[in-house]
């Protein structure tokens, strides 16, 4: 394509003449005033109606109205040819020719000069370049004459800058060595010629692009699977252009469409993992990317799981088959310890077994084995007992958490029966004779009288009462024949167990023996041990007699047995002072009334102090008061007037009692009668960690001799 110089016409013109007809000038026009051609055309006789023609520098004749060419008659005698965009291929000697009317020809020519202006063929901006690399800036400048080129950038001659890395090539080209991100920036193309005075430039945006720098902030991240939790990775990337972020997880691409399972961040720097289980554990891979090129880094994602029990079994056996075994199997991470127990003792301890470490466990009778080997955990009970039956607890532990499954050992064993051999009873008295009964499967439980099945009309007065563990054979023995032996009988499809019963009539029980009596003036205490037999049947009460010697009539006063059992001591009160008194005891059960002791004789003391009372205390509702309850003793033979309370913080024991206003002995607000509750708060509030509290009995006789001490916290 010819290279274009102007926008603006060139013309040719044959002007009329200018002294004669004899001459015609063909004048070459254009608009820079640098572009002229004149020709002179002698004609023989008047240039008028002469024929006037072109033609271009390669010979060819010029018609009228060609695209960019035209040749246009101005009048008789002149002639324009106009060359539109004229370009340098246009330059070159071009002709006019006149033909007279006899044939004749005049020809005149005008040599046309084109001069190529400043221009930047190939400069194409914005120029990118990757940092790093030898950047060489391209700007390709045209014209007449060869063009002197200088670089510029930021207003300066680049060369100036004595820089090492920017050399001018000798094609013109700017080359920037190793090329840095602070090189970016506009750059000029700066072309003159001097001859001409001409001067032209082309600002060039140099870009240079950065490839991409990515690190993961946590190259290994930690996540626990199973809770409906989340976790992000996150990745920091820069680069110019910034760089787009892509993810892959063990090689295989991320798509943004997973929306259920991944979330992205604006910029696709964080993954995010919904409810992370065990299937995310992988390498995930994010990758940078630019047009100067790509970069990655890897994060491993680390999921724990909580231990979780994927196989139990329950097993059945027969008693005394040589072994069971129990299995568990867990899964988790860290790979779980398994241990075992019942709901009564633990079997293992939490020895962390592996798969080139097996685990070996066993009870010091070495009925039971635990073998552990990683992720399995046996329990293997030798000789099989019916007591082995029942719930195994095996229970995985890692540092997550821990999670347990129960199984069940079902033992087939023929029945077993328990119960007192011995019953007791009397005439009239039902009794209950109980055949506990253990079985699997359950058992068929019956009672025989003398091979007789029970119940049947001989035997009228038995009655059977059956529950899945026992079975109940109630009696009331009409005479002697009723008791005797009864037969418990138990079949199950393993095997059948008796148990022979005897039914015993009660009797009463042996008489009590008085160890030693202790006489105070009005109360004595009776101390004597349990009959050496009860009979077969409990003791219920005690009875005390008691007489002052010469006298006829027994007193007497009923004791409960355990009340009296517990310290082995009776009370006996309202005796007179400085009297002899003889005292006897007797048992009593179902059966009756049991023997009497031999009478064993004790004086009584004269009149004294009374003995001290017995305190017991009740903390107040607003837990900063007190009530004491005072139980009376020995009066000493004289009616107890009142009771002196004292106290004092229990931490001070060096400190003095404080002393409370003395409490009458009969009973109402304010008095203290025996065996009811003085308020100590009525008279003083506890504002101490402690208090400790004593009272002594006053009587016409004196006081007791020593307080009575009761400590209490508030």
């Amino acid at each position: 394509m010819p290279r274009q110089v102007s926008q603006a016409p060139l013309r040719f013109k044959t002007p009329s003449q200018r002294s004669s007809s004899q001459w015609a000038v063909c004048r070459a026009e254009h608009a820079a005033p640098s572009i002229l051609g004149v020709a002179l055309l002698q004609v023989a006789g008047d240039a008028k109606d002469k024929d006037i023609s072109w033609f271009s520098p390669n010979g060819e004749k010029l018609t009228p109205n060609q695209q960019r060419i035209s040749v246009v008659w101005n009048d008789d005698s002149s002639s324009t040819l106009t060359i539109y965009n004229a370009n340098i291929d246009d330059a070159g000697i071009y002709k006019c020719v006149v033909t007279g009317e006899d044939g004749s020809e005049s020809e005149a020519t005008v040599n046309v000069k084109i001069f190529q202006k400043l221009m930047f063929k190939n400069a194409p901006t914005p120029q990118e370049f990757r940092e790093g690399e030898d950047a060489v800036i391209v700007c390709d400048v045209v014209s007449s004459l060869p063009p002197t080129i200088i670089w510029k950038h930021k207003g300066r001659d680049v060369i100036l800058k004595k820089d090492v890395r920017f050399i001018v090539l000798s094609n013109n080209y700017l080359q920037i060595r190793s090329i840095k991100k602070t090189d970016e920036g506009t750059y000029r193309c700066e072309g003159r010629i001097l001859a001409r005075g001409e001067i032209n430039f082309k600002d060039i945006q140099v870009i240079v692009n950065v490839p991409p720098a990515v690190q993961a902030r946590q190259s290994i991240v930690n996540a626990t699977a199973n809770l409906g939790q989340s976790v992000t990775l996150v990745c920091d990337a820069e680069g110019f252009p910034e760089p787009t972020m892509s993810w892959t997880k063990d090689g295989e691409q991320i798509e943004n469409e997973e929306e259920e399972k991944y979330l992205f961040s604006d910029d696709s720097s964080e993954l995010t993992i919904k409810k992370v289980d065990k299937n995310d554990e992988a390498e995930y891979v994010c990758i940078a990317e630019n047009k100067a090129g790509e970069q990655d880094a890897s994060i491993h994602l680390k999921v724990f799981a909580k231990p979780k029990i994927t196989y139990v079994e329950n097993q059945t056996a027969m008693e005394l088959e040589e072994q069971v075994t129990l299995t568990c199997e867990a899964s988790g991470d860290p790979i779980p310890s398994i241990t075992w127990r019942t709901s009564t003792r633990n079997i293992s301890s939490e020895e962390k077994a592996s798969w080139t470490r097996p685990e070996k466990q066993e009870t010091l009778d070495g009925h039971m084995v635990v073998r552990s080997h990683a992720r399995v955990s046996s329990l293997t009970l030798k000789s099989i007992q019916y007591t082995d039956a029942g719930e195994y607890i095996c229970t995985a532990s890692n540092t997550i958490g821990q999670d347990s499954q129960s199984m069940y050992l079902e033992v087939q064993y023929a029945p077993k029966l328990q119960g007192p051999v011995a019953v007791y009873t009397w005439e009239g008295n039902q009794v209950n004779i109980t055949c506990e009964v253990f079985a699997y499967p359950s058992a068929t439980i019956s009672w025989f009288r003398d091979g007789q099945l029970l119940p049947s009309s001989n035997y009228s007065n038995i009655k059977i009462y059956n529950t899945p563990s026992a079975s109940y054979l109630e009696v009331t023995p009409d005479s002697e024949n009723d008791f005797g032996n009864y037969n418990c009988t138990a079949v199950n499809r393993i095997g059948q167990e008796s148990l022979e019963f005897i039914l015993v009539q009660a009797d009463t029980p042996s008489s009590p023996s008085i160890d030693q009596v202790e006489p105070y003036s009005s109360t004595a205490q009776v101390q004597f041990d349990e009959p050496e037999a009860t009979g077969g049947v409990p003791i219920l009460k005690y009875k005390a007699e008691w007489r002052a010697v010469g006298e006829e009539v027994w007193h007497f006063k009923w004791y409960d047995a355990k009340e009296a059992s517990m310290e082995g001591i009776v009370t006996i009160m309202g005796l007179k002072p400085e009297t002899t008194y003889a005292v006897r005891l007797a048992a009593l059960n179902g059966k009756g009334l049991g023997e009497i002791s031999a009478a064993s004789e004790f004086k009584t003391q004269p009149v004294r102090e009374p003995s001290a009372p017995k305190l017991e205390g009740q903390m107040g509702e607003d837990g900063n008061s007190i009530k004491v309850n005072l139980i009376k003793q020995d009066d000493g033979g004289s009616p107890i007037r009142h009771y002196l309370v004292k106290y004092r913080a229990a931490q001070q024991r060096s400190s003095p009692y404080g002393r409370l206003t003395h409490y009458g002995a009969e009973a109402g607000y304010g008095q203290v009668a025996p065996h009811s509750l003085l308020d100590v708060d009525s008279v003083v509030r506890w504002d101490t960690p402690g208090h400790c509290s004593t009272a002594v009995a006053r009587t016409d006789m004196g006081s007791s001799s020593s307080f009575t001490s009761y400590q209490h916290m508030i």
